[in-house]
């Protein structure tokens, strides 16, 4: 992974979890969206988890790895 995209990530992460309100962990994927989504952009699932406990615990997990996940802007 380049070094830029793995600070990328770790910074996005930081953002979400400073603001933890603002997004919610989608169950279906564990992807963190936007806490106004009906829908994850990414799996189509209708179920999350708001609580800021969660979304903060999964931002750090997945601004410290890899990304793994197929989105939307790699299908364009």
């Amino acid at each position: 992974m380049a070094e830029s995209s793995k600070s990328d990530r770790a910074a996005a992460a930081a953002k979400i979890a400073a603001q933890p309100s603002g997004y919610k962990v989608c169950e279906g994927c564990d992807s963190i969206i936007g806490s106004g989504a009906a829908l994850c952009p990414n799996c189509h699932s209708y179920r999350f988890d708001p609580t800021p406990d969660r979304v903060i615990r999964q931002a750090g997990i997945l601004g410290s790895r890899e990304q793994t996940s197929v989105t939307a802007d790699d299908l364009g």
